[in-house]
């Protein structure tokens, strides 16, 4: 067949929590090369979770270097970036850091975010930010470290998240997106600056952070790749943005992601804020903003359940396929996942993991069944407000589960609606590979290739409208409780 059909092709690089993926893609989105690089999150202490910054940008680089060399002698059209949010990282003026990568999942500044909601701030910042106020928002991690590292905080030439500091390696620029600036809970969603206001509690002033450019931004000439110095590279934006741009763009399509992490989001065409402040609004470009919420625990509950639990050796589909034999509803166990607290739509960074009502028969496949329900249940959650704001008529499901059978029925039957698998599952790199393309001009003209639809089964949603509403009522029974 030759080489000819790699000629043209556009790379999305997708700075995942737990691994970072480079993938080409065709013009119509077919994967043409990809490598990922997987990396830890460490709990130096139970409500911390931290990365090493130079660990990321090595494993972005290698994958990049792997596909690359997989395509040689071409080069791509484009390049674009796709991140996880959240993240806060002090550098000094060389751009070395001073401190890990503190994550979404840390929750160190659950006592600020309390603290705030308390005194009745919490309102005003989100009605500027769009971002609910809780333990995983930058501003209130700068808040802590000021409080509980305030050497870091004062030495510190600029506070930064994951994507700027691999940006900054490779054109030694400060800049990142009004997308993943969006989630810091420090920019104005309205005028798309560092809110002054903001800036003022945090005793910060603007030029403390990266500029804040559009989504579209291009860069050139990466150092560490002189081969790629004609190479338009797009500054792209944050991974739930980007998974929503990859996955669908109809009208009453919801988009939901579990991957380390859970979400459900809508992309809107102007902002929408939640009276109730359940739901975040984040800016994605001049004509749509993502409104939905994301939950803590996803996959990294299962990863937990094989590791720690259960010590299990076997293949995760070998592991996850024990739930098969068990009947909706795991015989009447019920499990609260939220191993590292909560976001969406509790926003309660205090909130504990709880298995409810074992009985003798219950066993290993019954405990993996009421885990994989218990995720899909924290994103049925998240999903009520957003079913309140659009008439949605199904689901698209992106992220590292999309490719598990059992858990997109269960999501189907959940939510008793069709549940749609495109082509790729890898979302958010196929999201950023697309901005880049329209960034330099080139028209979207794919249509996203449906790999498999899950129907809900009719018979068996009532037994988990039943188990929602116990899963809420216990939640609501024990929230008082935890410590």
């Amino acid at each position: 067949m030759g080489l000819k059909r790699f000629m043209e092709y556009f790379l999305g690089i997708d700075l995942g929590t737990t691994s970072a993926k480079t993938i080409a893609f065709s013009r119509d989105g077919k994967t043409l090369s990809q490598h990922a690089i997987s990396y830890p999150i460490r709990h130096p202490f139970p409500e911390r979770s931290e990365q090493d910054p130079e660990e990321i940008c090595q494993a972005v680089f290698s994958t990049l270097e792997k596909v690359l060399k997989d395509l040689s002698p071409f080069v791509p059209v484009s390049c674009c970036f796709s991140a996880a949010m959240h993240s806060l990282i002090a550098v000094d003026r060389s751009g070395r850091p001073l401190s890990p990568s503190i994550i979404w999942a840390d929750n160190r500044a659950s006592d600020i975010a309390a603290k705030i909601h308390a005194e009745k701030r919490a309102e005003a910042l989100y009605t500027r930010t769009g971002l609910p106020v809780h333990a995983m928002s930058p501003f209130c991690k700068l808040l802590w470290l000021k409080e509980n590292q305030a050497a870091l905080f004062h030495e510190a030439y600029k506070f930064v998240g994951i994507k700027e500091y691999v940006f900054y390696q490779l054109f030694e620029t400060w800049a990142v997106d009004a997308s993943i600036a969006a989630a810091t809970g420090i920019m104005n969603m309205n005028t798309r600056q560092w809110d002054p206001w903001i800036l003022e509690q945090a005793g910060l002033t603007a030029d403390r952070f990266s500029e804040i450019v559009e989504t579209d931004k291009i860069f050139s000439a990466p150092g560490l790749f002189p081969g790629l110095k004609n190479v338009p590279f797009i500054i792209g934006g944050s991974d739930g943005a980007m998974a929503n741009l990859g996955a669908s763009h109809e009208p009453g399509s919801l988009v939901v992601t579990v991957g380390t992490s859970i979400a459900s989001r809508l992309i809107v065409d102007k902002p929408q804020l939640d009276p109730h402040m359940r739901t975040f609004c984040y800016y994605l470009n001049t004509s749509s903003y993502l409104v939905g919420g994301a939950g803590n625990n996803g996959g990294i509950v299962l990863q937990w359940l094989q590791d720690n639990f259960f010590r299990s050796k076997e293949p995760v589909a070998d592991f996850l396929n024990q739930a098969s034999a068990v009947q909706p509803g795991s015989n009447g166990l019920i499990f609260l996942p939220y191993l590292l607290g909560e976001r969406a739509p509790l926003w309660n960074a205090g909130a504990r993991g709880v298995l409810f009502g074992l009985r003798i028969n219950h066993g290993q496949a019954e405990m993996i069944r009421a885990s994989l329900e218990g995720v899909i249940y924290c994103l049925y959650a998240i999903s009520q407000p957003l079913f309140e704001k659009a008439d949605i008529r199904n689901i698209y499901a992106t992220g590292g589960f999309a490719r598990n059978g059992l858990w997109l029925q269960i999501l189907a039957n959940v939510f008793n609606l069709p549940v749609m698998v495109c082509e790729t599952v890898e979302n958010s790199a196929w999201g950023a590979a697309k901005s880049g393309m329209a960034a330099i001009g080139i028209p979207d003209t794919a249509t996203p290739a449906i790999h498999k639809t899950y129907d809900p089964e009719a018979s068996v949603h009532p037994a988990y409208k039943k188990g929602f509403r116990q899963f809420q009522h216990l939640y609501e029974l024990l929230k008082g409780e935890f410590v």
